[in-house]
């Protein structure tokens, strides 16, 4: 039985399905990237900061209802986008499913075929950090 990201991630990568061209997908991520939330100024802290990525990134979350909520920018175009695809997949889970379930779309996607080194390790610390606040809930009387 598949869990709620596990469903995500399915249907983010039957959506990439129709762009062939990687620069159509470029596209595609910056324009989700557009779509983004607005982010609150006095989340763009250093507490919120995500180490690790060459562009600027804040991430917040916040425990509701037994669900683990982010929000995020960059001031990186396809940054946001990345950003946007995680906040998909991620935002709105249950803590557990957080942590035990791969980021299976990050290879089934090409992000780690396709994307440069310094964009990787962005992608991997924001995903380190989600993965890391969500561990964090699962711990009695912990907090993201």
């Amino acid at each position: 039985m598949s869990n709620e990201i596990e469903q995500a991630q399915r249907e983010l990568v039957e959506e990439f399905a129709f762009l062939e061209d990687w620069m159509d997908r470029y596209q595609y991520i910056i324009d989700m990237g557009r779509e983004l939330p607005e982010f609150p100024d006095a989340w763009r802290t250093e507490a919120h900061r995500v180490h690790g990525c060459q562009s600027q990134v804040w991430l917040h979350s916040e425990p509701r209802d037994g669900r683990l909520h982010f929000q995020a920018t960059s001031d990186s175009a396809i940054v946001a986008g990345l950003i946007a695809l995680l906040m998909r997949i991620y935002s709105g889970r249950r803590p557990e499913e957080v942590v035990h379930t791969p980021p299976a779309f990050v290879s089934e996607l090409g992000l780690d075929r396709h994307l440069s080194p310094t964009r990787s390790n962005g992608l991997r610390a924001m995903l380190e950090r989600i993965r890391a606040q969500a561990a964090a809930m699962t711990v009695p009387g912990g907090h993201a």
